[in-house]
């Protein structure tokens, strides 16, 4: 079969590689018909996250057919049309029990990996780094699905794949995130990036009850989305300072909450910025957490700060902000199997519709073309999406 590839930093090719086979009782294996960029992509692209292996398939967003099942799998069966979750969970373990699946201790088959840099090893997710168990991605023809029945959700009758593939990973993600904030009527709600994630977190943030919603970015499209499809106030942090204007927006107070949805190669005109830049070309640092402080230091006192961007081992975090105003901070890789069923519910009700966010539709063949446009920003690309 054909598959996206990572053959280095900044190398990304489609090779004929061997087709996927069950291995496991519990396994599915999936005709890709639809997969998507995520920003979380960049960082392996770019080599800020280790472990990455030449001739790794890259991916975690996607859905598709189900073309074969292992013996053990009871819910699916072929020519369903589903959704897979991006994190791989077993579903019976502790943290799957308690519907934090991308804690599963039954999937990452790596742990010795990831233990010494975090303590403990979560699960695993689809096409992202050894560290987070080597599977497979997304961008091929086919897939392994291990553990199907838990990570794979029938798409109901009606919803087309331009409004399901969002409910694969950038969807539940921002719900996520929108949760985390535990958001009251009347809040004001803080986003720190427009891309995939942060808009469904803004979007999401208004059906759980925010009252306004502010958008942070510099890329006019993206914040013109954030604007009309979603309703949402912009700032644009080229040309306004992002914590004066959240103030002259909330009275003086702040955001009740912020949501963080950059991650680790975020961007600034700020000190700190220029610092995180600086180690991150010599490789002192992988992580430019400049997006995160901002929120830190801009959230009201007393308010929450939820997590969705990719970290690896940042510096300069600004603890003092944290204990003295009394902030909460929540963060997690998505609790896929929680939220992909809501999602599609809502999809389903006419309640949540993502498919603006599809700016730009490529064959895998040119997979690389739309990764290089969507990185660059090029043509108002917000998001590639892949139709083997």
């Amino acid at each position: 079969m054909r598959a996206l590839c990572w053959e280095g930093v900044n190398d990304l090719r489609v090779e004929s590689v061997a087709d996927p086979i069950i291995i496991n009782k519990k396994d599915a294996i999936l005709k890709v018909t639809m997969s998507s960029v995520c920003g979380s992509d960049e960082h392996i692209i770019a080599g800020y996250i280790p472990t990455m292996k030449a001739g790794d398939i890259i991916g975690h967003e996607f859905m598709g057919e189900i073309v074969e099942t292992g013996p053990e799998v009871k819910k699916l069966k072929k020519g369903d049309r589903v959704v897979v979750s991006p994190v791989i969970s077993c579903g019976n373990c502790w943290f799957c029990q308690h519907e934090m699946h991308s804690m599963c201790d039954n999937s990452n088959d790596k742990p010795e990996i990831a233990e010494p840099v975090y303590g403990q090893a979560p699960g695993a997710i689809f096409g992202y780094t050894h560290s987070l168990g080597g599977y497979a991605g997304c961008h091929a023809q086919y897939i392994r699905v291990p553990f199907a029945d838990t990570g794979c959700f029938v798409v109901p009758e009606g919803v087309p794949d331009d409004q399901a593939i969002f409910c694969s990973e950038a969807g539940p993600t921002g719900y996520m995130g929108a949760e985390f904030c535990d958001i009251k009527p009347g809040d004001i709600i803080a986003v720190w990036g427009c891309g995939g994630v942060g808009l469904m977190a803004q979007k999401t943030a208004f059906m759980l009850g925010a009252e306004r919603v502010i958008g942070i970015d510099r890329i006019p499209e993206r914040l013109k989305m954030a604007r009309e499809h979603v309703g949402s106030e912009t700032i644009n942090y080229a040309e306004q300072d992002v914590l004066e204007t959240l103030k002259e927006m909330t009275g003086g107070r702040g955001p009740d909450a912020c949501i963080e949805a950059v991650g680790m190669e975020s961007h600034g005109y700020s000190v700190d910025y220029a610092l995180d830049r600086m180690k991150q070309t010599v490789r002192l640092s992988r992580d430019s957490a400049h997006s995160l402080r901002e929120a830190i230091y801009a959230c009201r006192k007393g308010g929450k700060v939820s997590v969705l961007g990719v970290f690896f081992m940042m510096d300069k975090f600004p603890m003092g902000a944290v204990v003295n105003k009394a902030l909460t901070i929540r963060s997690s890789q998505v609790f896929g199997p929680k939220y992909v069923p809501r999602l599609l519910d809502h999809a389903a009700r006419g309640e949540f519709d993502p498919s603006f966010m599809i700016t730009h539709k490529f064959s895998l063949e040119d997979a690389p073309k739309g990764y290089e446009l969507w990185r660059m920003k090029e043509d108002g690309c917000v998001r590639s999406v892949f139709t083997p």
